[in-house]
């Protein structure tokens, strides 16, 4: 319950705010018209594409989802949040968050992407939704505890892209993978392995992240 109210707390600022949201709708209208104006009349294949996309999603969610603890610290309220809940409570009500805003920045991205670029075509519609379903949990569990270890530093705005490059490259790698395979279109059991290390990535992620958090918070 406390998860919750947390979430809807962040969710209610960000409403009045709108910090992460216009940060990312700017990011993802400037970095696809930049893709759409440096191809120009070129034709690009369908897998360089397919990898443009996941591009232009680990750029946007670098932008947009590394301020969700360091909000709190510039507010000064981390101390009101040690005493009333914790540190799992609180992990789970940021996680919530990041989800969310994860989920609709990649679904408003997939449907621009499909819109403005005809050579984007998904062969394998469930096979792509699966890897964007897991894909899209990935990045908001390493984000959110990305956000908590930088939130303690003095470079919050340069340590992000720095920390989450590799920690990140692995998913971003194997998405690469499972979208050249739903284009071509190639069956969900043909892609079992790379389906099941993106799912051990997921659990390895949270499961790591809600270890590590109580030290990163009470540090």
């Amino acid at each position: 319950m406390k998860a919750y109210s947390l979430f809807k707390k962040d969710w209610q600022s960000e409403l009045r705010t709108r910090y992460a949201i216009n940060a990312l709708a700017m990011f993802i209208l400037v970095t696809i018209s930049v893709i759409l104006f440096s191809i120009g009349q070129e034709k690009i294949s369908k897998h360089l594409t397919g990898g443009l996309l996941w591009v232009v999603i680990f750029f946007s969610a670098m932008s947009g989802l590394s301020r969700a603890f360091v909000s709190e610290e510039e507010r000064g309220t981390t101390l009101t949040l040690h005493l009333i809940a914790k540190p799992s409570t609180i992990f789970s009500g940021k996680l919530f968050f990041n989800i969310i805003l994860v989920y609709l920045m990649n679904l408003s991205i997939v449907i621009l992407y499909s819109l403005l670029f005809d050579s984007f075509s998904i062969q394998n519609v469930w096979l792509f939704f699966f890897a964007a379903i897991f894909g899209s949990f990935g990045i908001a569990v390493s984000s959110t505890i990305i956000a908590a270890i930088i939130s303690k530093a003095s470079a919050k705005g340069t340590l992000y892209p720095v920390l989450a490059f590799p920690i990140l490259l692995p998913l971003i790698l194997i998405l690469l993978e499972l979208t050249k395979f739903s284009i071509d279109g190639k069956s969900i059991s043909a892609s079992f392995v790379e389906l099941a290390f993106l799912i051990c990535y997921d659990v390895v992620m949270l499961t790591a992240s809600y270890m590590l958090f109580d030290f990163i918070w009470k540090d």
